[in-house]
């Protein structure tokens, strides 16, 4: 695997498997009939949405692979695969979707547990890189269930849950987008993009321009492995709600930048703000 040291430094999801699960669990078994039937996406019921990360789940246990059709892209891929395994799970009902869940969650939990951070594993590609070492796609798997849930708990009149050490990782695993976001930026070599979430589970992070960007598309490099020296060239600070709704595109980054406070160069500010860590 390539040097991928612009990540920044490793992060161990592994042990927030197990909690999650419990919670989605706990979640889902408190939800009235009447519930399941909720909005959750565009298009997708909260049910649906269960199903959604039955899904997941099982395709990281290899029993729900789909195949590529001709000239597909990997989005459209995903997309299909997504609607066409919550189409066929549209009838379950939610006691057989919830000992569904409980059983490939914890198969996952265990399966995650022994494995190996430093160790190659599935592309990132809002992280622009594949292969990706395994603590980064272990981290984005949790995110997943952590947004979800998330989803869920909003469509049934929940706040996002407060718990902030699951927030943190998550936060800190989307800020991994960064330099990925920022390859089309140009700045002097040095400069540095602060982001700051504010709030419980938040946290700072610096990328730092470290070759000077010309018009090739992969010649501006960026990395979150430099330490911050001097003053940024730009600072953001995001609360921590806007922060992870920016990253899932739960809101667009208009809105964000309408409610973050911006020290420094606008440009650079605006750029840090085009974060995506989901494919959509």
């Amino acid at each position: 695997m390539n040097d991928v040291s612009w990540l920044g430094e490793p992060i161990d999801a592994r042990p927030l498997f197990g909690s999650e699960l419990e919670v989605l669990l706990r979640t889902l078994r408190g939800l009235r009939p009447a519930e399941w039937h909720k909005p959750a996406l565009p298009g997708w019921t909260v049910h649906d949405l269960a199903a959604h990360i039955l899904g997941d789940l099982q395709g990281r246990l290899g029993d729900n692979r789909g195949a590529f059709l001709p000239g597909e892209t990997l989005t459209a891929f995903i997309h299909r695969t997504n609607q066409e395994f919550v189409d066929r799970h549209a009838t379950d009902d939610p006691a057989s979707l919830i000992d569904a869940l409980e059983s490939a969650g914890t198969q996952v939990t265990e399966r995650f547990a022994a494995a190996e951070l430093d160790a190659p594993a599935l592309g990132v590609s809002w992280a622009g890189v594949d292969p990706a070492p395994a603590w980064l796609d272990i981290a984005r798997e949790f995110t997943e269930y952590w947004t979800h849930r998330q989803q869920i708990r909003h469509a049934v009149g929940l706040p996002t849950d407060p718990d902030p050490h699951a927030l943190s990782t998550v936060l800190d695993t989307f800020i991994r987008a960064l330099p990925h976001t920022l390859r089309h930026t140009t700045a002097p070599v040095g400069a540095q993009i602060e982001v700051i979430a504010e709030g419980e589970g938040g946290g700072r992070w610096t990328a730092t321009a470290t070759a000077t960007a010309t018009a090739s598309a992969r010649a501006g490099r960026w990395t979150l492995a430099a330490p911050p020296s001097g003053s940024p060239a730009a600072s953001v600070f995001l609360d921590t709600e806007t922060a992870w709704r920016l990253c899932t595109r739960g809101i667009d980054p208009a809105t964000a930048l309408g409610r973050a406070h911006i020290q420094g160069e606008q440009r650079l500010a605006t750029a840090a703000c085009q974060i995506v860590s989901v494919v959509h």
